[in-house]
């Protein structure tokens, strides 16, 4: 019989440092593979099973793993040539509001309009390109419908989660992982607060 927990562990350790790892070789072929394939492709497995059954992932109907892809690296503005002071330029290390990762599981979304977007994990990157993998799960689906540990993504608030922040991505890009104490200008939104103390 086979040890789940130990095999899982297995992968995650490989996972962990993968530039120095032994899958060191098969990641370099994959992303020569990834780069020339589409920028979101559908998957019959998950590349990092540890970590996709770690976000709620099951090998059962209604669950799909979807690979996207998106650019990497900084977003500098154009300089601007007029005058002001140096610190009111603002056209170098700007940080979006959106991450990478919310932007590919939008982009999934997208793609497959009748799903729901569970998670999603980091499974690569070479010198133009990030790869995230993300589980969407079909809400029409009888067998995630009536599945009391899933059956919560079919209830009508939940509909469009991605693109409203609900996700994992999307609470960090808001500021909600840090807890209530440093965080009382992102809570209920930034937006919402900004309502609330004017």
């Amino acid at each position: 019989m086979v040890n789940h927990s130990n095999l899982y562990g297995k992968i995650a350790e490989t996972w962990k440092n993968p530039k120095k790892s032994e899958i060191l070789l098969f990641q370099r072929e994959r992303m020569i593979d990834w780069r020339k394939g589409n920028s979101i492709e559908r998957l019959e497995h998950p590349t990092r099973l540890d970590r996709a059954r770690s976000l709620g992932y099951k090998a059962k109907l209604g669950y799909i793993v979807v690979r996207s892809r998106v650019r990497r690296g900084g977003s500098n503005r154009p300089k601007i040539m007029g005058g002001r002071r140096p610190r009111r330029l603002a056209y170098s290390k700007l940080t979006r509001k959106k991450s990478i990762q919310w932007i590919a599981e939008e982009r999934a979304a997208d793609r497959y309009p009748n799903t729901e977007v569970l998670n999603s994990y980091y499974v690569g990157e070479d010198g133009f390109y990030k790869y995230y993998e993300i589980i969407l799960v079909d809400k029409n689906q009888p067998t995630i419908y009536n599945d009391k540990r899933i059956s919560w993504i079919s209830e009508p608030q939940n509909k469009g989660r991605v693109y409203r922040g609900l996700t994992s991505a999307g609470y960090k890009g808001r500021g909600l992982r840090t807890g209530r104490q440093g965080s009382a200008k992102s809570r209920p939104s930034i937006r919402a607060n900004d309502r609330l103390r004017r």
